[in-house]
């Protein structure tokens, strides 16, 4: 218990310390992000605040991690820091889209044949239990790489993706205290106390982005934690905490960055063009299409999932096709009014 609550407050204390240093030299060396077309911000920022992120948060694990239960968390730090290498380059000199999948893969692979962060089981989803190892191996490297670009792809406003990143951290991260898996739980909250503190200074008006570096740092964990989240109950279903239609659950507990993700990838292939062509079609760049404040369209993002949340929370029981097409069902109807909304509100201007 010690642990956690210290990893937590050592992960904040380093990011809200180390933060205006790395503004400082970003302004010097002229690493700053400009506005363009796509962009909602009107002057030039910082976008280094993933380095103090990343740093805080391998510093807290390897530091409050005790060594008998440290395991596998020595090839999930060796993927974070491929993640950050990735991610720092992009951010001071962009890479190709490939090379930043490339290194992605390797990644993602590194965890799953390493740190055996996998999916092996359905839990019965159309039928399908236990997975082979040959479908399961691909199957988990696809998931883990979905995640990480989703968070990726959110981080468009200021507050949105660091918000929802602390959101799934801290539900996620309690509940593997309450399962008693520390070193888990040490990474979940280690990252939420970074990104917390990172908050502080991404609030509108922004002196600093976290860039790739950060958002891909906030996708590789997520990613551990849901895919570990999910095994856990193939192994414990009657635990104490644990949860029925479990999937679902997980996708409820990611649903603003995966919904986004699939329904943006979705239009754009609809329309012809790649699902990497960039746009203004996100959740978020809508609500601001709408005349919301960066700092509005995150606090109603942010409160929208953790109200998806408490949803799949309360309706594990219902069955996992059941209440996945609910889940779904609600998030595309709340999309469909919010692009008439702005549809409505352009036509009237």
């Amino acid at each position: 218990m010690y642990e956690i609550i210290l990893s937590f407050i050592t992960a904040f204390s380093l990011t809200y310390f180390a933060i205006p240093s790395i503004i400082h030299v970003a302004k010097v060396k002229h690493l700053c992000d400009d506005p363009n077309e796509r962009t909602s911000h009107s002057g030039s920022v910082p976008t280094l605040g993933g380095i103090a992120i990343f740093a805080a948060v391998l510093f807290s694990i390897v530091l409050w991690t005790p060594f008998e239960i440290f395991g596998d968390l020595q090839y999930i730090i060796c993927a974070f820091i491929i993640i950050f290498l990735i991610g720092a380059k992009d951010d001071i000199d962009p890479i190709a889209p490939s090379k930043k999948l490339i290194g992605q893969l390797l990644a993602s692979s590194i965890l799953v044949f390493k740190s055996h962060v996998q999916l092996t089981s359905l839990y019965g989803v159309f039928g399908i239990y236990e997975i082979p190892e040959i479908v399961s191996i691909p199957l988990s490297i696809f998931t883990i790489l979905v995640i990480i670009n989703a968070f990726n792809l959110i981080d468009g406003i200021n507050g949105l993706s660091g918000g929802i990143g602390a959101l799934i951290s801290i539900v996620l991260g309690t509940w593997f205290f309450l399962v008693d898996r520390m070193e888990l739980a040490i990474v979940a909250l280690s990252l939420a106390g970074a990104i917390l503190a990172f908050l502080k200074y991404n609030f509108t008006p922004a002196k600093i982005f976290m860039g790739d570096t950060g958002a891909l740092l906030l996708g590789v964990v997520c990613s551990i934690l849901a895919l570990e989240f999910i095994e856990f109950h193939q192994f414990y279903p009657d635990h104490k905490y644990a949860f029925k239609s479990v999937p679902a659950v997980a996708i409820g507990i990611l649903i603003l960055p995966l919904f986004d993700t699939a329904r943006v990838f979705a239009m754009r292939v609809m329309r012809g063009k790649s699902p990497f062509y960039p746009d203004r079609t996100h959740i978020h760049h809508l609500m601001i299409d709408l005349g919301l404040t960066h700092m509005q369209a995150s606090a109603v993002l942010i409160g929208t999932n953790a109200l998806f949340i408490l949803l799949a929370f309360k309706l594990h029981y219902i069955g996992t096709l059941n209440l996945l097409f609910l889940i779904l069902a609600i998030a595309t109807t709340l999309t469909f009014l919010l692009y008439f909304s702005v549809r409505r509100k352009k036509l009237t201007q």
